[in-house]
Formats: structure tokens, sequence, C-alpha cells
């Protein structure tokens, strides 16, 4: 595993070591593979491990852009962060004196806005500028802001910064989220689990990542009751300690895989997949494109030689694929989705409910050859199969950076995917992974 610690700075020692990737489209991809550690479950665990003055040890970490970049930032606040082995790093905020986060580094993710609540839980302030992260429409904080008020922090807001203050401390409160914002429930968890009473968080999101967030919390000593479920139950602790964690597998990763294999052709056999845990809704919409797979207790089998069909709905009816908090299907594999269904015979309906821009980037599609109609910022209808013909396109965000490259290995020709730095902030070593697996891809 690549180096995972980011020095403190303008960010430059993060950037990648290529601007593209070079694909040339037509093998099955087929072998064994593994998913790294879930990236949205690494970001808020990283930053819970400012709430205590004692070690904090992460394992299964994946060497990303976006994990680097908040290591950076956790380090350049005063903590100690040390590599312990492949995928492991070793938290010591002992010596915590900053709350100001780098603004180079917090810009660059969205997940440096997770700050806040430890920040305020630990140090009685914090200040951040407003979050990078991929543009997929409208992502404001105010679910986050009006959360940690509703605990006692007062928050000034500037055009590009937030300034979030608790002098006095955090009190406990019974509270109801705007949304069901992943996020902004674990910022509030994470001030809660310090704050001076008991919290009740209403409209709580229940993601995979959220409830490994919440067992961290528990294991140093935090109280929080209902993970899960929406409805979360924080005590309030004076102190926390130390503790030590496995990240769980990435199902964002594995539902990539899935669909690059069964979009080549390909037979894949993905290890510690879990799938039971995290992937029934995936499942059912996947099947909807025809894609089945088998479990194999913790791992998943994805057999070679799927024909992709679009399967009907009751009398005739076109299917729908649609997104929505967990546990439904993910919007963070819609993008994957639409790929697949230009592949699949049949007509289908995807829906994206939650971002009203994770769409438009299918312009890139209808160039490589793809039948699809833009309905609207939150619907594309998609009429297969087409056969894609390899373009030079542009990553617009992670996850339709990873839908253009398996559109890209399932196109006649070669593509040239500019912008994967994108890509590089959620997806671990990918070209070597992919060549792996007999993908012709080439960084350059």
């Amino acid at each position: 595993m690549a180096q995972l610690v980011a020095p403190p700075g303008d960010g430059a020692e993060n950037q990648v070591s290529c601007n593209a990737y070079r694909i040339r489209g037509g093998n099955a991809l087929s072998g064994t593979v593994i998913p790294q550690g879930n990236k949205n479950a690494a970001l808020p665990m990283l930053a819970a491990a400012l709430l205590t003055e004692e070690p904090v040890v992460l394992r299964n970490l994946p060497a990303i852009r976006d994990v680097r970049a908040m290591l950076g930032l956790i380090e350049n606040l005063g903590a100690s962060i040390e590599p312990s082995g492949e995928g492991t790093v070793r938290l010591d905020t002992r010596s915590l004196d900053g709350w100001r986060a780098q603004d180079t580094l917090a810009r660059e993710i969205r997940a440096s806005f997770l700050l806040a609540g430890p920040l305020l839980a630990r140090m009685g302030r914090a200040a951040l500028p407003r979050p990078g992260g991929d543009r997929i429409g409208r992502r404001p904080l105010d679910t986050h802001v009006h959360a940690l008020g509703d605990l006692g922090a007062t928050v000034e807001i500037h055009p590009d910064h937030y300034v979030l203050r608790a002098p006095q401390g955090l009190v406990g409160a019974d509270l109801f989220l705007h949304e069901m914002s992943v996020m902004a429930t674990e910022n509030t968890v994470m001030a809660a689990s310090m704050a001076r009473g008991t919290t009740i968080i209403r409209n709580a999101a229940s993601e995979p990542h959220v409830q490994e967030l919440c067992h961290l919390i528990n294991a140093m000593g935090g109280a929080i009751d209902g993970i899960g479920t929406n409805v979360l139950t924080v005590e309030g602790r004076q102190r926390l300690r130390g503790a030590k964690a496995t990240i769980g597998p990435d199902h964002i990763e594995v539902g990539s895989f899935i669909g690059l294999a069964a979009a080549t052709g390909g037979e894949l056999l993905i290890r510690e997949a879990h799938p039971s845990r995290c992937l029934r809704a995936t499942r059912i919409a996947m099947s909807r494109l025809g894609i089945a797979w088998e479990d194999r207790g913790a791992d998943l089998f994805v057999p070679g030689g799927q024909e992709l069909a679009v399967q009907e709905g009751l009398h005739g009816t076109i299917p729908k694929i649609d997104d929505g908090p967990w546990p439904a299907f993910p919007p963070d594999l819609t993008s994957i989705a639409v790929v697949l269904a230009t592949q699949a015979r049949g007509t289908i309906l995807i829906h994206e409910k939650m971002f009203e821009s994770r769409l438009f980037w299918v312009d890139r599609l209808i160039a490589m050859g793809a039948n699809i109609v833009l309905c609207d910022p939150h619907r594309v209808v998609v009429i297969g199969p087409s056969q894609l013909y390899g373009q030079t396109l542009s990553s617009p965000d992670i996850r339709a950076g990873m839908a253009l490259v398996i559109a890209a290995l399932c196109a006649r020709g070669e593509s040239t995917i500019q912008n994967v730095h994108q890509i590089e902030r959620g997806y671990e070593n990918l070209p070597d992974r992919l060549r792996s697996l007999g993908a012709d891809i080439e960084p350059v």
C-alpha cells in the first residue's frame, strides 16, 4: 500500500503522478480482487481521533487522495501520525494545539468539514473554509450548522469560511436533522459524544460508514445507542480513551467492480466483500439489468459471460432504478448503473433523487455512442444495448469518473480519460489493480 501520511502544506505533495488514463477496450476483466477500506468510513473515523488525547489506531485505510488530505489536515493541527504497517496508522493527538483547518487541504475535500464536531468538543472552537469535494449539485452545510447550534455552538458564517465556538462547552439536546445527511449525522455524533448530558439525534443517517464511526466512538468509551437506526441516543462523556479499529470493505467499490465485470463479460471473485451486510439494495437494482452474482460466505463471485437484459416490470412496464438514503440503492452507484444500462438490452429509467447535477455527465456517454435521453436534472432513460466507441473524456467527479473507466473498458477502440485526480480521490491504485484483471490501461 502507498504511503498514507500527507505532510501539512499547500497540498502539492498529494498530486497524482499522472494526468490521464489511456484505455483500450474490449478485454473481459477476470480474476480476484480485494476491496479497499471504506473511504466514507475512514474519513470520519480519522476525524474522531481528535476526540481523545490517547492514541487511536486505524487499520485498512485506503491509500487514496482524500485520506491523505485528511491526514494532512489532522497533522497540521498538531497531531502526530505514524504509519504502522500496510494500511495502518497510529494517531496521537495529545499535542493538538490547532483549531483552524489548513485552507488548501480543506478545500480539496468535502470531508474536511467533519473536523467541526470533534474540534468543538475538544478545543471549544473550530475555523473551517467552505469545503471542496465533488460538484454534483447543491450540498449545503445548513444541517451541520443547525445541529451543532442545537448543541450550544455559535456559528459565524462568512462568504468563504465558518467559525464555530462553544466556550462553555456543548450541551446535549433532543434534535431533528433537517435532512438525513450522512456527514451532518457524523459531525453531530462526534460533538454529542463529549457534550454534557444526553443527545437524541432524530432523522439520523444510518449508512454502514455512520455505523462504523459510532462503533469506534463506543470503543473509545462513548455511549451511543440505536446504531443502524434513524434515532441515535448519545450519552456525553467528559473524556474518551484511545482505541483500535479495522475499517470494513468499501461497498461502493465492490459495486463498481461488479459493474466492470458485468459490462466486460468477465468472471470476478471479490474477496471479503461481505455482500449480506451492504449489497441487498444493490443486488435488487442490478438484477433489473440482468446482473447476478453468487454469495460465497464473505466473498462474492460474478459469473462470466452474463447477457445483460432489462427485466421488465409487471405487465410490461418500464422498470426503474432509483437511489435514496440507506438502506436504499446508494447514490454513489447511480453513475455505474447508467453505464451498465447502456450495455443491457431494453429500456430503463434511472432516477437520481439526491443530487441535481449528478447526471449531467451523461453527455460523455452519448458522445461514445450511448442512446440516452436526459429527461431533467434527476432522470435519464437509457435504451440499450449500445456499442460504445473510444473518446477523449474528462472525469467530473469520483463516481462518474469510475463509470467512464467502465465505459472505456467495454468500448471499441481507445479512450483517454483526463482529470483522473478526481477518480484517485476515491479509488486506490486503480490502474495496477485493473491491469491485474486483464485491462489495457496505462497512466499518462
